[in-house]
């Protein structure tokens, strides 16, 4: 799979908001409801309400790896098919960019450097993965929040300015992390699930995988019913709800 391949555009993930009280913020909820100027905002990169410490560190970026990520998806109960490893290890051969070089590329990227666009770009696809498998288990596959992720990237790429005194990785992390959150948002209400539910589905999954760590075998509705105090209809509900695929 192609690196830029499957790389939604922005426009068509362009909302209208009806809250005109709520400020950009993490939160899907808040997401939700943030106000239309929203994105008149979003133009001065200095008035980013930029969390310094959800970046992910470089040693952190060094170290998403097909193993790792594996494992750590696992604990979600889910897995990885062949073509999300596949793309692991390939962005994982990119080598990292200094600061000095992404400020070299920035700078390109003014004078209307294609290729420079997609370096920036290929150098921070494993700050989205870092960043997209904080957010599994929230009713969306794997690969759709690494796309979703890829998305704020290219946002972030576009509207970057090393003159404002921003490392790209701190600034990208921002549009990153507000691409997927406001993707979960859309997904919930495209397919009916209250917010609430989506934390439902990942405590159940979070339940169904310590059970098979524990027991070594895939565990009943029955026993993960009787784990999570509800009844065994109510289980199965909630399981049907969670495999629905994304639209």
């Amino acid at each position: 799979m192609d690196k830029m391949d499957d790389i939604k555009t922005l426009e068509n993930k362009t909302q209208e908001y009806e809250n005109e009280e709520t400020t950009s913020t993490n939160s899907i909820d808040d997401i939700e409801n943030a106000p239309e100027e929203l994105e008149e905002l979003l133009e001065e990169p200095s008035l980013l309400e930029i969390d310094f410490e959800e970046e992910p560190t470089e040693e952190e970026l060094k170290d998403v790896d097909v193993e790792q990520i594996t494992e750590d998806v696992s604990l979600e109960g889910l897995s990885l098919d062949d073509p999300v490893k596949v793309y692991l290890r390939e962005i994982g051969r990119v080598p990292l960019l200094s600061t000095d070089e992404e400020v070299e590329l920035a700078i390109k990227i003014a004078e209307g450097n294609e290729y420079a666009k997609q370096r920036l770009t290929e150098a921070n696809l494993r700050l989205v993965v870092s960043i997209a498998k904080k957010y599994v288990g929230r009713g969306m596959y794997f690969l759709d929040l690494i796309q979703e992720g890829n998305v704020g990237l290219i946002k972030a790429v576009d509207k970057f300015d090393h003159t404002k005194g921003f490392k790209f990785s701190t600034y990208a992390t921002w549009w990153i992390r507000q691409a997927i959150t406001r993707a979960i948002a859309d997904q919930a209400r495209t397919i009916r699930i209250p917010v609430h539910m989506v934390e439902t589905i990942n405590r159940l999954k979070k339940i169904q995988s310590q059970l098979l760590h524990e027991n070594g075998f895939e565990p009943s509705e029955e026993l993960i019913a009787e784990k999570m105090e509800l009844p065994v209809e109510r289980v199965r509900e909630i399981m049907r709800v969670a495999q629905e695929p994304v639209s």
